[in-house]
């Protein structure tokens, strides 16, 4: 039997316009924690689809435990011992734990009706196999995110699965559920599964994996030991070059005379209680806090995204009613969402559409669009902004995550907004894409224009801004700015 559980050689898979996958050979030995890094596009996740059936190769060959397989559908590989679980999870919200970890598989007698008992039991025990203990009767939609991720670690093991791979698990986790998480894979790994764990965030993979494979433009650049490499020798394999590890600085230009936006009092029925706080021109204000403290919908309520139950808002000091989207829009503010899939892109447009979409008049002459002027805008913006694609006209949803971000930006760039709110701007992005975000802010401050941004990376959210305020449990607990902006003050400020 070969020492390698898997292995994919010469795996090759193209797209309209784009080769993903180029003679890529990768191979994971039994019972291992195996890293798989690159930048987005990279094709780790097309990799991954191609191992699980969902994607078939154009060519290359799948060995498992040394035997050629082919996989036509998710079954089939699972057949083989192989479980995919994907970063947005497939999850059916409105059943229950145990019926979502057998959905597919539930048991059923001679006439046909299900075993309740002995589903509960099965779905039970392996809860408890993971260290967990709560009710399998609970429906999904009423589970924390690290609980539901439990559920597809539990649906996977439902199913015997000797390679589990996990595609960024931990993009929606706190830090302790992020601890809770690695001491599962720990027990995964000591009863010989092997995992495949897919992230960006390279202090998660020193710290849970053995081994680094890093993908990039669809090829295996290296493989190596976790205990042999480094962050900078990686992170340079990731991109193709060095890449500075620091948040770049730039000459304060911040104008400390001129208020762009003030909140005075607002509150948000059930998130936010009496919060005020200002914005000036050319800063980047930084909103920190812990995961459900109300800092989203904070700004959700600012933008118009959310009802303001009290309080009031001052653009350049004068008083204004914002009661719409189209009215913080009307303020000159655009809102990069939280989740650009859900809410910050209309995923099965083109570039260009979704760039254009918030200012059509911008490009209209007597009610028609001038298609000309609207190709001659948008390639303006993919080469500002570095919009990796093969044509504006390209569909959204097949960009990567970094150049998905490019547009969001560029469409409110378009829009000629002055104020700028940017909620979890580089979630789930790599780090080479995450240093061109930080470029194109201190760029677009340096223009005068002025930023919030929230983060739930403190590194970032320090390193970015120039002021930081922190919410917790919907108030503003403090201000913080200069020496005084420090990881240990913004916490004991954000659980105080």
């Amino acid at each position: 039997m070969s020492q390698f559980i898997l292995e994919m050689r010469d795996i090759c898979k193209s797209f309209p316009g784009v080769k993903a996958l180029d003679q890529v050979s990768f191979r994971v030995q039994a019972g291992e924690v195996h890293a798989l890094v690159g930048e987005n596009g990279a094709g780790k996740s097309t990799l991954m689809k191609v191992l699980n059936g969902v994607l078939q190769a154009n060519s290359g060959t799948i060995l498992i435990d040394g035997k050629p397989s082919v996989f036509k559908g998710t079954k089939e590989a699972q057949a083989h011992g192989i479980s995919l679980i994907y970063q947005e999870f497939n999850l059916v919200n409105t059943l229950s734990v145990a019926e979502n970890i057998y959905l597919g598989f539930l048991q059923t007698g001679k006439s046909g009706l299900i075993y309740w008992k002995t589903v509960r039991k099965d779905a039970s025990d392996l809860i408890g196999r993971l260290g967990f203990d709560f009710s399998v009767r609970e429906k999904v939609q009423n589970l924390s995110v690290a609980e539901k991720q439990l559920v597809e670690i539990a649906k996977a093991l439902s199913v015997n699965a000797r390679i589990i791979a996990m595609d960024e698990p931990t993009s929606a986790l706190t830090t302790k559920e992020i601890e809770k998480l690695f001491e599962i894979i720990r027990g995964l790994k000591a009863q010989g599964i092997t995992v495949i764990y897919i992230s960006h965030k390279l202090d998660e993979v020193f710290a849970i994996c053995d081994t680094v494979t890093v993908l990039r433009d669809g090829h295996i650049i290296d493989t190596k030991n976790v205990r042999d490499t480094n962050h900078p020798e990686i992170i340079s394999k990731m991109v193709g070059r060095p890449v500075e590890m620091s948040y770049p600085r730039r000459a304060v230009a911040i104008r400390d005379d001129e208020t762009v936006l003030e909140a005075r009092g607002v509150a948000c029925a059930g998130f936010v209680k009496d919060v005020s706080f200002s914005l000036k021109k050319g800063e980047i204000l930084g909103i920190a806090g812990l995961v459900g403290s109300g800092r989203t919908e904070l700004v959700e309520a600012i933008f118009g995204a959310r009802s303001l139950h009290a309080g009031e808002i001052l653009i350049h000091g004068k008083k204004v009613r914002i009661r719409s989207t189209a009215d913080g829009k009307g303020c000159s503010m655009g809102l990069v969402t939280e989740d650009r899939k859900e809410t910050g892109l209309a995923l099965h447009y083109s570039v260009s559409d979704n760039i254009v979409i918030t200012n059509l008049k911008k490009i209209s002459k007597n009610l028609f669009v001038d298609r000309k002027l609207s190709q001659e805008q948008v390639g303006r913006y993919v080469r500002e902004l570095g919009i990796k694609t093969p044509s504006a006209r390209q569909t959204v949803m097949n960009l990567s995550g970094g150049n998905q971000q490019k547009v969001v930006l560029a469409k409110w760039l378009f829009s000629d907004v002055e104020i700028l709110i940017m909620d979890e701007p580089t979630r789930g992005i790599d780090v080479g894409a995450k240093y061109e975000i930080y470029l194109l802010m201190n760029k677009l401050v340096e223009q005068g224009k002025s930023i919030i941004m929230i983060s739930s990376e403190l590194p970032e959210v320090l390193g970015m801004s120039d002021r930081v305020i922190v919410i917790n449990a919907g108030r503003k607990k403090g201000e913080l700015r200069g020496d005084g902006m420090t990881p240990e003050a913004v916490m004991s400020l954000a659980i105080k």
